[in-house]
């Protein structure tokens, strides 16, 4: 069994109570917008991380990460990219992608909207963990973890933090 810490869109911002809430989880996993390679030290510096780069990530985060990461962990196949989508409304040649790798579990980032979605027709489970940076339009930042047991997702935790400070599109 594995336990997963999975973020998004930090932006350059590593909010405290990510140590706390992922202090159980055996890895980390950021579905891109990095913000710089500074937070990417300072997560795997914390734990082993797994991630892709994202939209607003600079050439040098783009370096250590890459746009999609396949992979198998505790007999689940895991997809995960920053532009994604979700079931019924997957972002352009997304759907393709998956019909091919045949993941358990696909996961995006990019809306900064926190979302756990099944998908029946594609045999996956999505998640979007939401947002856990300063930047973008959310009202709260998101976390997420959750165990990988035998193929499946389980015990999925999510963790809210009231965001202080008006919305902003700065990025």
């Amino acid at each position: 069994m594995k336990r997963i810490g999975l973020l998004s869109d930090t932006h350059g911002y590593v909010h405290p109570r990510v140590f706390d809430f992922f202090a159980s989880c055996d890895e980390i996993w950021h579905a891109g917008d990095i913000g710089n390679t500074e937070t990417a030290d300072v997560l795997s510096a914390f734990k082993p991380i797994r991630a892709v780069h994202g939209n607003i990530d600079d050439y040098k985060v783009r370096l250590m990460f890459p746009e999609v990461l396949q992979f198998e962990i505790e007999g689940l196949s895991v997809f995960m990219v920053h532009i994604g989508g979700y079931p019924g409304r997957y972002a352009p040649g997304i759907r393709e992608k998956l019909l091919v790798a045949k993941p358990g579990l696909f996961i995006s980032g990019h809306s900064h909207i926190l979302k756990v979605v099944p998908d029946p027709r594609m045999k996956l489970l999505h998640i979007n963990p939401g947002a856990c940076g300063k930047q973008g339009m959310h009202t709260k930042i998101t976390l997420v973890k959750f165990e990988i047991d035998q193929g499946r997702p389980k015990n999925l935790e999510i963790m809210e933090i009231e965001r202080k400070g008006p919305p902003s599109l700065n990025y």
